[in-house]
């Protein structure tokens, strides 16, 4: 340390206070490698105190690789100048508040043992935080970045703010490691095309921020929270092992989210280490898309069980590609009450589940602390807008699992008319309103067995009709009239009257029935009545069949 050949640290009484008595706001200051206990510092600090504004003032600093033994306080002051901390130590707290860095800052590979507050501070030019380590909480509550703010390699082990934090340039957050929760609540990003890579053991919190620019968010996080999040360009959050929330996001362009099935590549071309985040599921999940116009929103290989989609603007047009999975509903048979009920298997909303699970049917999904339960009138829209969203992109087999879901709301809709619930409540128990080919299959052989049986017993008369022709002869004229006299309805024990011979000829009535062709086989007026319902309800179940089967294979 000029002119002196050791450190403050290390410099003799009389020398220390000559030294100390030479400094003036706004010098120089070159402390490199030195061990600086609290009262040193504040008493370096307070020689370049401003009188005029009682904030300390230096010009171009250098404290790397120095050792702040105890809690440093830096509090208010003006770095006219560049100010290198690279390679120091923190043992204690360390205030940096309401400080204004005017040149390019380094603190990079800086250990801070304690807590270290950057709040309210100013970066008018680079910040470097390269591999810097914060043991304790790292706040950097309404700090303006002016110029890149640079985090790379950065170890967060305690809790991490970002609130209210302005980064006019560039951000690198490349490799940085979150062990507790990382917030950027109302945070603005005026200019930065990444965030991330990163990893983040609990939260990545993105409340309120703005993102003024195209980037690109590349996480492995427990939780990724976008509420009121604004995308004021196009944007692309590509996730692993993170439960999202984007409720009441605002997306303004296209809006990319996408579940990635290897960890993301960092600097260096090293993948990160996510061994914070290793128990796990690796996928991506949705839990609320409540509030947010998913008109620009594009998600890509995401869970959707636990979704809720209720209040959620131009639902038609999300567009869902690659595997996005929904909750399901729960197979074979299950109590509601006293009453014993199957469920078919389909694709639902995890709204549909607390509804039931409200009203007591068991295997399905209880509504979470706090949630509101939406009834059928709600859900009935959310499935309509769902269903035109797939069939829009062609996907109208997967789409049928919504029309089912919206006829079922649409059913237990009790402000619809009870003639329509009656009606719908017939469609659902015939073909599972047109989608349950084997449904329909199963009533048409029913209908096709009870005519068999109905003509058989009833339909066939004893004997075949036998003509008989009377004529009259007048001179040379023959008049003939040919007469066909009432069938006889057949007797005898109803055992005997199932014969193959009338088998033969009540299957082939059936079978006309099924095609809506009339046999002309002379029946009874009871046979007569059967064919007609036969000709009407058997081709109607045959119609089903072919509905359903067309809905599970149409492209």
């Amino acid at each position: 340390m000029e002119p002196y050949t050791r450190c403050l640290a290390h410099l003799a009484g009389p020398d220390r206070t000559a030294y100390l008595a030479s400094l003036a706001p706004g010098n120089d200051l070159d402390h490199r490698g030195t061990v600086l206990t609290p009262e040193l510092l504040d008493g370096l600090v307070n020689k370049i105190r401003d009188p005029t504004t009682n904030r300390p003032r230096m010009g171009a600093v250098d404290f790397s690789e120095a050792t702040f033994t105890g809690d440093a306080g830096f509090k208010n002051a003006i770095f006219t100048s560049r100010a290198w901390f690279d390679g120091a130590t923190f043992a204690g707290a360390a205030s940096f508040n309401r400080v204004t860095f005017s040149g390019i800052t380094g603190f990079r590979n800086v250990t801070f043992t304690g807590r270290a507050g950057f709040e309210n501070v100013i970066f008018t030019d680079r910040a470097l935080f390269g591999g810097v380590t914060f043991s304790g909480a790292a706040l950097f509550s309404r700090v303006t970045f002016s110029g890149d703010a640079e985090f790379r390699i950065a170890t967060f082990a305690g809790r991490a703010g970002f609130e209210n934090v302005i980064f006019t340039e560039r951000t690198f957050f490349g490799g940085a490691t979150f062990a507790g929760a990382a917030r950027f609540f109302s945070a603005t990003f005026e200019a930065a095309p990444q965030l991330g890579p990163l990893v983040c053991k609990e939260a990545l919190d993105l409340s309120g921020a703005v993102f003024n620019a195209p980037v690109s968010i590349e996480a492995a996080a427990a939780y990724l929270v976008c509420r009121r999040t604004r995308w004021a360009s196009t944007g692309s959050l590509r996730l692993r092992y993170a439960t999202v929330d984007l409720s009441d996001a605002v997306v303004e362009h296209p809006l990319r989210v996408t579940s990635h099935s290897s960890a993301p590549i960092g600097i260096r071309g090293r993948a990160l280490d996510e061994s914070l985040l290793t128990e796990r599921d690796a996928g991506v999940r949705i839990v609320s898309l409540s509030g947010i116009d998913a008109t620009h929103l594009v998600l890509t290989d995401i869970d959707l069980a636990g979704c809720l989609f209720t209040g959620t603007v131009h639902l038609d047009q999300l567009n869902l590609d690659g595997r996005c999975t929904f909750a399901r509903a729960p197979a074979g048979f299950h109590w509601q009450g006293r009453r014993l009920l199957r469920w078919t298997p389909r694709r639902t909303l995890a709204e549909e589940h607390h509804w039931r699970a409200a009203r007591g049917a068991a295997g399905w999904m209880a509504e979470p602390d706090g949630a509101e339960s939406a009834g059928p009138e709600v859900l009935a829209t959310v499935y309509r807008q769902l269903r035109k969203s797939l069939e829009d992109g062609k996907n109208e087999p997967d789409a049928a699992d919504f029309y089912y879901g919206e006829m079922e709301m649409r059913r237990h809709d009790q402000d619809r008319p009870w003639a329509e619930r009656a009606l719908l409540a017939v469609y659902w128990a015939a073909s599972g309103y047109g989608l349950r080919a084997s449904r329909a299959i199963g009533w048409l052989l029913a209908a096709m067995t009870i005519t068999l049986l109905a003509l058989m017993l009833w339909g066939l008369p004893k004997d075949g009709p036998k003509p008989e022709s009377t004529g009259q002869l007048t001179g040379q004229r023959i008049t003939l009239t040919t007469d066909t006299p009432d069938l006889d309805n057949p007797d005898g024990p109803l055992p005997e009257r199932i014969t193959s011979e009338r088998f033969d000829k009540a299957l082939r009535i059936v079978i006309d029935s099924v095609v809506f062709r009339s046999s002309g086989q002379g029946l009874t007026n009871a046979g007569a009545y059967t064919e007609m319902a036969s000709r009407i309800t058997e081709p109607v179940l045959l119609g089903l069949v072919v509905l359903a089967v067309r809905g599970r294979v149409k492209r």
